[in-house]
């Protein structure tokens, strides 16, 4: 029932956030439980109170994010997109397609040489460069979703500004019915104590409000750095040695970076996480990137923070 229920919800959402028009078309849930869900409408609201609206759907589509490259290749229009940042690698297609800048920046002018009709940022994006985009004739979205709900509606939209607003649905409803099933598999475990570490020098820590901590909470860890002042803190390593997580988790993101070279950090011998060999690099790309992939990112904090659950 309970998987059925959150399924429901998640259509449910679909009807509710994505505005349409007329001409209803009944989806069925789980369960037999039925929700009228309106045809795809080109309009949407990003996540900074812009509206974006096409009278068909975009043709050509540059992604400035790989986690929003991977929705739109999860949702079936990745052939649509033209343009990508050098970051981008998943899914193999994705090698292919031209790069048009990186995270400190991006080359403004061959985006508008491509001809995009849409450009889809992660955050809000620099002010100079959309009013040069609009100018251009160049319609851009911005998202920035900081929990597996936003990051659901995030891919609901991304669907219905593309065209492909039953995909998103399936896409939504799928990873919704996983995530029910890797919660119920820790359902009567004890929580454990976790540190997520963004970055070592200096200590930062997934904070409250953050995806990260969300994915904590959903695999059955207590976060440590819940209380802490923002998303992505700084963390004192006082502070860590004096509420003495039992995990402590970061990403494999740098080559120099091991489990041991953690270990032998100064005043690091005094956490329990590593006098009991607990300290776990997950890979990088998938705990970083709020899309499709998400669902792995959870199976991964679980399979850290309760190894004893088999997936």
């Amino acid at each position: 029932m309970k998987k059925g229920i959150l399924i429901l919800l998640v259509i449910m959402m679909a009807v509710g956030l994505l505005s349409g028009c007329s001409s209803p078309s009944t989806i069925e849930a789980p369960e037999e439980q039925s929700v009228e869900v309106e045809d795809a409408v080109l309009s949407i609201e990003d996540d900074f109170g812009n509206i974006i609206s096409f009278d068909n759907p975009p043709e050509r589509v540059i992604s400035l994010a790989p986690s929003n490259t991977e929705i739109l290749f999860a949702i079936g229009t990745g052939n649509k997109v033209v343009g990508v940042t050098s970051y981008d690698d998943y899914p193999e297609e994705v090698l292919d397609i031209e790069k048009i800048g990186d995270f400190n920046g991006i080359n403004l002018e061959r985006i508008i040489e491509l001809e995009p009709d849409l450009v889809i940022n992660y955050g809000d994006g620099v002010t100079e460069e959309n009013e040069r985009l609009l100018e251009a004739g160049i319609q851009i979205a911005g998202f920035e979703p900081e929990s597996l709900q936003e990051v659901y509606y995030t891919i609901l939209r991304i669907g219905t500004i593309t065209g492909q607003k039953q995909e998103a649905i399936d896409l939504v409803e799928d990873m919704g019915s996983k995530e029910v099933e890797l919660t119920e598999k820790i359902e009567g475990l004890d929580k454990k104590t976790v540190f997520y570490e963004i970055w070592h020098e200096p200590l930062m820590a997934a904070g409250p409000g953050s995806f990260i901590d969300e994915l904590i909470i959903l695999a059955g860890g207590e976060n440590v750095a819940a209380d802490a002042d923002g998303e992505y803190p700084q963390f004192d390593l006082e502070q860590l040695i004096e509420r003495n997580p039992q995990v402590y988790i970061t990403a494999n993101d740098l080559p120099e970076k091991t489990a041991d070279s953690i270990k032998v950090r100064p005043g690091y011998s005094e956490i329990d996480a590593i006098k009991n060999d607990r300290v776990y690099l997950l890979d990088g790309n998938i705990m970083s990137r709020p899309g499709p992939r998400i669902i792995d990112a959870l199976e991964l904090m679980i399979g850290a923070i309760h190894p004893e659950v088999k997936n």
